[in-house]
């Protein structure tokens, strides 16, 4: 039996997130955080951390250059993804 890969990152959103997620309506907007979303979830450490609060989660942030969009989001200890915002650039 061939060996399995890594499985991919379970993706949550917070409450912020979930509300920006409503608003999105366009196939091209849905399409880029996709896109982000398929990158993080296979490794949640692409992301570069950002400076600051070090008692919680690290937070961090992925740029998708092609797509010009931004998503910030932690990981949790047990994998989860938990993205905090989406930003068009």
């Amino acid at each position: 039996m061939p060996g399995h890969g890594r499985r991919r990152a379970r993706i949550a959103f917070s409450d912020a997130a979930a509300k920006q997620l409503e608003n999105l309506t366009s196939e091209a907007e849905i399409h880029a955080l996709d896109r982000a979303l398929v990158v993080i979830s296979v490794d949640p450490d692409v992301g570069d951390p950002i400076p600051g609060d070090t008692t919680g989660p690290q937070l961090r942030q992925y740029a998708d250059e092609v797509e010009a969009v931004r998503v910030l989001y932690f990981v949790t200890a047990l994998r989860t993804v938990v993205v905090v915002a989406y930003i068009e650039v």
